[in-house]
């Protein structure tokens, strides 16, 4: 009988070693697993959620996520406006969920529609902009025209269309420099 509860004991040494050992492992592989999500795939489980930016130069941004591309995030705000935000220029972002995104193999369509290609967007359609700098200056025109590694601003009031006559200046911007482009509100006949 001795015996018998010798060996019990022994089991059962043995199997809390091994339960003990198992745990560990989990976490172990849980923490490496979490250690390869992307911060664009923690975004993409948060579209359609309000999220609060921390960006360098241009402060507290705010709006419902709409969505995520390889180098940058669109916004709609609280008065309607599409917010893109370059994603070089995050510095937090608070009001993600829980839920993560299945990380995406970024095909090479996926890699080409980068900033340059939602800045062509916004000079294709002449949308009136707000555009926020790194060190925070805010230039205001429409995007005429996007190169390699910059933009093309005509600057003019927000508040009128760009015309010759209203254009005051017209700036080359380098990308690297852009935090946040935001559409003007539509003009009010």
């Amino acid at each position: 009988m001795r015996w018998e509860q010798l060996f019990a004991d022994l089991e059962a040494q043995v199997s809390e070693h091994e339960t003990a050992a198992e745990q560990a492992e989990e976490a172990s592989r849980a923490r490496a697993e979490y250690g390869r999500v992307l911060l664009a795939d923690r975004l993409r489980g948060s579209r359609g959620e309000q999220l609060s930016l921390t960006c360098r130069g241009a402060g507290e941004l705010a709006g419902r996520l709409v969505d995520v591309g390889v180098d940058w995030l669109l916004l709609v705000d609280a008065q309607g406006r599409e917010l893109l935000v370059a994603a070089g220029a995050l510095g937090a972002v608070g009001g993600l969920v829980a839920v993560t995104a299945p990380a995406v193999e970024q095909g090479e369509v996926a890699r080409r529609l980068d900033l340059r290609r939602a800045l062509r967007g916004l000079a294709r359609d002449r949308a009136t902009v707000s555009c926020t700098l790194e060190e925070g200056t805010v230039l205001s025109g429409t995007v005429d025209r996007v190169g390699a590694d910059f933009l093309e601003l005509a600057e003019h009031p927000l508040d009128r269309p760009r015309r010759r006559t209203a254009v005051t200046a017209v700036r080359a911007v380098p990308l690297r420099a852009v935090v946040a482009v935001r559409t003007a509100l539509p003009a009010v006949p």
